[in-house]
């Protein structure tokens, strides 16, 4: 059975997989408020639905995901407004605290921002040999979000965390997996199977025994406190005249000048 959810997420559950896919190549999926949306309520629906064993995500395209729809971010940014899709990006990142279905992702090419800390809550990650994972929420003034800043230095240790985010590099594949943030590094012709193969894999292992398994390696309500405590931070930056400068920058198509502008 296949279907869209809604604005750019399909939706296609067979043999206890249910396989959600960011479907928006042509802007790179970058994700939008309804996006995030239609991806808390399919991993809601997954929790009540006795026949989804695991959640696989993946892409189409040749890029995983772009990240946070700069558009829109902008348009908040600059008019001082909050928008649905803010309630959305929280519903989104608790959906992913709280999943006890095993998610599997499989990712290639660019993985940017939440691209890349979504990652994090993944229980499986195979990356294609051409992925590149970054988070440049500081080149944007702003902050790490989706616990990643628990997270993320917990995976890597700070100082590895701390580039990333400081500086906004891309990781290559085979770093992401030699620095823990992967499972395997796949060709990206296989990477399509390799993850359907680990998916079913998971699918046929005994439900009950794998959730509680994941219950007991996550504190999901530590994760919801820190996302919480990142979404209010993020929230403050996206109104400063950082956040306003460099928005400005990615609209006129310019370098930012934060030296010009309050912190």
């Amino acid at each position: 059975m296949s279907e869209p959810i809604q604005n750019h997420i399909q939706n296609h559950i067979a043999d206890g997989v249910l396989t959600l896919t960011l479907a928006r190549a042509d802007k790179k999926n970058a994700i939008t408020d309804a996006m995030y949306g239609a991806l808390a309520d399919a991993l809601d629906a997954a929790e009540r639905d006795n026949t989804v064993r695991v959640v696989l995500l993946r892409a189409e395209g040749d890029m995983f995901s772009a990240g946070n729809d700069i558009g829109e971010f902008a348009s908040v940014a600059m008019t001082g407004g909050k928008s649905d899709g803010e309630r959305n990006v929280i519903r989104f990142l608790h959906a992913l605290a709280r999943a006890t279905r095993p998610l599997v992702a499989a990712v290639q090419g660019r993985a940017v921002g939440i691209g890349t800390t979504m990652l994090l809550h993944c229980d499986f990650v195979l990356l294609a040999d051409n992925a590149q994972l970054s988070t440049p929420f500081v080149n944007l003034a702003l902050v790490p979000e989706a616990a990643s800043s628990l997270l993320m230095p917990a995976r890597l240790g700070h100082v590895r965390a701390f580039e990333m985010f400081a500086l906004g590099d891309a990781v290559s594949a085979q770093s992401a997996l030699a620095w823990g943030l992967a499972n395997r590094v796949v060709p990206l012709d296989k990477l399509g199977d390799e993850a359907q193969a680990i998916a079913q894999r998971l699918a046929r292992q005994p439900l009950g025994a794998l959730t509680e398994t994941k219950r007991l390696m996550r504190d999901a309500e530590l994760l919801k406190q820190q996302m919480d405590v990142e979404s209010a931070s993020f929230a403050r930056r996206l109104q400063s005249p950082e956040a306003h400068e460099a928005f400005r920058a990615f609209v006129d198509r310019r370098p930012p000048n934060f030296n010009a502008v309050a912190h």
